[in-house]
């Protein structure tokens, strides 16, 4: 049987295999996890969105607000910057024979910050402005949530529920000898089963990082987003994307051959899940045995560090030197073959024993 026959085996056992991929009942919380992102961006838009429409009717000139001093009356104040969209004031008596204060708080926006000027006894001492969203700080939240939720828990659990199933739910279901009755290879069984899962994953969770940067650049301020867009907008999502399927190619690989092995998957995802956690801690040469390693370097931020995080945190989340895309690629795409062959030699000496699972 030649590669071109093998092959075509491979892909109509992908195709068989894909709609119980897509659908089945074990896979439908693997949604939720990619679109988890989307929707936690989403509500943080809907309050953006909310709060610009209730206030627009009360938007003060941002050269009005600049022009404010502290020093200022509320009278001198008010006469200039108009009705504000907070206004609270209270008193208080610090000691008992002291007089009492009041303190009055207005809040301002000039369509893209909001204004905070606090008042004592009728005089500003104070003024605080910030952004109503800020793009840099949104983008760094959103490669926080990518590089620490999604590459490394979203797509590993998604995977761990796609890729261990494609054989072990099989078992489970007690229908995988109707696949070893197909006239193909085990090994081809194998890939066709692969290629169905990485199909099925790399769609939901690249849809999914796509998705939620979208929903992350919707509520920014329309010129920042344009220039942010022109710029490097599309190369981010598609590099967000790229790094997402990629986590699917090695993760989906490796659970895949545990899911053959070990009936229990448990244990060994723990193990996989703790190794991939202290990737950063690791020797630069054993953080080349790691999937995050590979996948991590694709996205367009790399993992956001405070500076004052503690040097464990530190050690843990700061990777060796990334690899270029390229090498990212062909490493993973190498680090693959080599557990998807230890896979078929695994599959080719499996037996089906349907009442020891």
């Amino acid at each position: 049987m030649n590669l071109e026959t093998r092959a075509r085996q491979a892909w109509t056992i992908a195709q068989l295999q894909l709609s119980r991929v897509f659908f089945s009942r074990r896979s439908f919380w693997v949604y939720l996890l990619a679109l988890f992102p989307a929707l936690m961006f989403a509500l943080f838009g809907m309050e953006v969105t909310f709060q610009r429409a209730g206030w627009s009717g009360r938007v003060v000139a941002p050269a009005v607000m600049e022009s404010v001093r502290e020093g200022e009356g509320e009278e001198s104040v008010l006469s200039r910057a108009s009705t504000p969209i907070g206004d609270s004031s209270f008193s208080r008596q610090d000691d008992d024979d002291a007089e009492e204060v009041v303190y009055r708080n207005l809040n301002y926006f000039d369509g893209k910050r909001r204004w905070f000027l606090h008042f004592e006894d009728g005089v500003l001492q104070r003024i605080d402005s910030n952004p109503l969203v800020d793009f840099n700080q949104s983008r760094t939240i959103f490669a926080a949530v990518f590089h620490h939720f999604y590459l490394r828990l979203a797509i590993f659990f998604g995977c761990l529920g796609i890729f261990m199933n494609l054989f072990r739910g099989e078992m489970l279901d007690k229908t995988l000898h109707y696949w070893f009755l197909v006239p193909a290879r085990r090994e081809v069984l194998l890939i066709g089963k692969y290629l169905a899962g990485l199909i099925a994953s790399s769609l939901i969770f690249a849809a999914g990082a796509v998705l939620a940067y979208a929903v992350m650049l919707w509520p920014q301020d329309p010129a920042e987003f344009n220039a942010f867009w022109q710029d490097h907008g599309l190369s981010h999502a598609f590099a967000y994307a790229a790094s997402a399927a990629l986590g699917c190619v090695g993760y989906g690989s490796v659970l895949l051959a545990v899911g053959l092995l070990l009936r229990n998957p448990i244990v060994p995802a723990i193990v996989i899940l703790a190794w991939e956690g202290v990737n950063g801690a690791l020797p630069a040469a054993l953080q080349k045995l790691s999937v995050l390693y590979y996948v991590q370097s694709l996205a367009p931020v790399p993992v956001p560090i405070e500076e004052n995080a503690p040097l464990l945190i530190r050690m843990l989340m700061s990777p060796a030197e990334p690899p270029s895309a390229a090498v990212a690629v062909l490493g993973m795409l190498g680090l693959t073959a080599i557990v998807l062959w230890v896979a078929s030699r695994i599959v080719n000496r499996l037996e089906i024993e349907y009442g020891s699972d």
